[in-house]
């Protein structure tokens, strides 16, 4: 049986993808999207994105979000109605080189999951035949739809030495992405729905605040979407007036700034749970930068952090998949 794990996000596309059976095959692509027109001819040329039908429409897909022409990215809890989260959709569908996804699972945030009129929309949504170009189609003969940080829950629960604490305790995952800070608290395995939620204090606001942090000492001004494409990249500087520029303590000063918030919602979610937490774990683009505030606030609890915590809900969802 094929399995592609899709976490479609507002910053990067994660899939992990094979068959059952065997290790996933794991990618990460950058989450713009938008009508092939709104991408420069000048780049155009170059570019190395992806085409795609949407509504009868070609779309450029996987592209930096900073790319495109008079195009403004969906930052909205609406994203998965949207034609360019359809667009990203198709994308994941033509790079998993098959003509039939026997099984796709994907996630919501929590405070969406929650809803079971959202989460059953979106499954009837990405089941069936899609035409993903003018001349492809690609059927997805299941879906499963599951909190976002269940993923990397189940992520490490593969890959983890310390399986007893996972399956028999309590497990608070949390999953800072460029959208929404999501939590779940798991419990032998369950999720505790009255201690899970959501908070909008993600990364998209520790970039913006990184990026007024550099301005005030460098008079520069580095977009969101510039600092985004340097933590995809693996880079550790941006360039302002032609100079580099260390990005790693504005990061972490608007960290110090942006973290506890997100964390203090989660801290009162957490108060009508009698027993204690017995490990932590974070997952997700922003796991490195939340990490020290998660630290100080759960001192006597062991804290995990994933391998490519980027990437730990893709595969967390393909494992959920394969069982």
């Amino acid at each position: 049986m094929f399995v592609l794990g899709m976490d479609i996000g507002y910053s990067n596309l994660k899939l992990a993808m094979g068959e059952t059976g065997n290790g996933p095959t794991v990618s990460l692509y950058p989450a713009g999207a938008a009508p092939i027109d709104r991408l420069p001819e000048s780049i155009g040329k170059q570019e190395d994105a992806l085409r795609v039908s949407v509504d009868g429409g070609i779309w450029a897909a996987c592209v930096n979000p900073g790319k495109f022409a008079t195009w403004n990215r969906a930052l909205h809890q609406d994203y998965v109605q949207t034609a360019s989260y359809r667009a990203l959709f198709h994308a994941a569908l033509l790079l998993s080189e098959r003509d039939t996804v026997d099984l796709l699972v994907t996630g919501l945030p929590v405070s969406q999951w929650l809803e079971r009129s959202r989460r059953d929309a979106l499954g009837e949504r990405l089941a069936g035949t899609h035409r993903i170009t003018p001349r492809r189609e690609v059927e997805v003969s299941a879906v499963r739809v599951v909190p976002q940080p269940i993923g990397g829950y189940l992520d490490l629960l593969w890959s983890s030495l310390a399986v007893s604490i996972l399956e028999e305790g309590r497990v608070l995952v949390i999953d800072p992405g460029f959208f929404s800070v999501d939590w779940v608290l798991v419990e032998e395995g369950d999720i505790r729905r009255s201690s899970s939620g959501t908070s909008l204090e993600a990364m998209s606001v520790l970039l913006e605040q990184a990026s007024r942090l550099m301005a005030d000492e460098h008079g520069g001004t580095a977009p969101v979407e510039r600092l985004e494409e340097a933590l995809r990249m693996q880079r550790d500087h941006v360039l302002l007036f032609g100079r580099q520029v260390e990005i790693s303590p504005y990061l972490q000063q608007a960290a110090e700034r942006v973290a506890p918030v997100a964390l203090e919602a989660l801290r009162q979610s957490l108060r009508k749970e009698s027993g204690s937490v017995d490990a932590v774990l974070l997952t997700g683009g922003g796991a490195a930068l939340y990490e020290p505030i998660a630290k100080s606030l759960f001192p006597s609890n062991p804290i995990f952090v994933p391998e490519q915590p980027a990437l730990a809900n893709a595969r967390g969802f393909y494992y959920f998949g394969s069982e």
